[in-house]
């Protein structure tokens, strides 16, 4: 099976999984494949659109029904937990509808909202709406500046295009590996020695 074929047979599925867990970076080289017609444009981004909802959604009943286990307790201690709370007690249509473009708040907050007294109805219409901008957004991001990745892709390897997507596919994931990993430790190391875990029974 060739790369291609692969791609054109297995690439949804891997935006799907990606948007799901990963994040933008799947979902960017989505739109990248659809430039090059390896794949369908609306397809990818149905795929990152619902591979992100889906995710939040398992996330948000996770904290729903099984807020007394240990595992969503030992997440509820964490300062990212605690301050996804605060906001969205402040500003709670906002933060549903923003939490997937927040640094460090993606895959606890829907955790954290779900023991809140955020009603699951909301949350589902919400966050549809939510994963609707996201999918959309990054897809088109990388499809509209996939002429400028190719040009350079094809300036240094003329012959192995796709070689070179990918190369420059995981060069882009490692730089945001390594940011996020830098701004969690700084975060980390500005947050209070103390932190007292929220005690919210909604």
């Amino acid at each position: 099976m060739s790369i291609e074929s692969f791609i054109s047979q297995y690439g949804l599925a891997a935006i799907f999984l990606g948007a799901a867990f990963e994040g933008e970076t799947s979902v960017v080289t989505g739109g990248l494949l659809a430039h090059q017609h390896m794949l369908p444009l609306v397809g990818s981004a149905a795929a990152a659109v619902t591979g992100s909802f889906f995710a939040d959604q398992l996330f948000f009943f996770a904290g729903r029904h099984y807020r007394d286990t240990k595992r969503v307790r030992r997440i509820a201690e964490k300062p990212a937990f605690a301050k996804a709370l605060d906001t969205l007690d402040r500003h709670p249509t906002i933060f549903i509808l923003g939490f997937r473009f927040l640094y460090g708040l993606r895959t606890i907050s829907p955790i954290a909202i779900g023991t809140s007294h955020i009603p699951a109805r909301t949350f589902v219409v919400l966050n549809a709406i939510s994963a609707l901008v996201w999918g959309v957004v990054f897809t088109a991001i990388g499809y509209v500046f996939g002429d400028g990745l190719i040009q350079l892709v094809d300036k240094v390897m003329p012959k192995q295009k796709l070689v070179g997507v990918a190369i420059l596919v995981a060069v882009a994931a490692v730089l945001i590996a390594a940011i996020r990993f830098w701004r969690g430790r700084h975060a980390r190391k500005a947050a209070p020695q103390a932190i007292v875990s929220p005690d919210r029974s909604h």
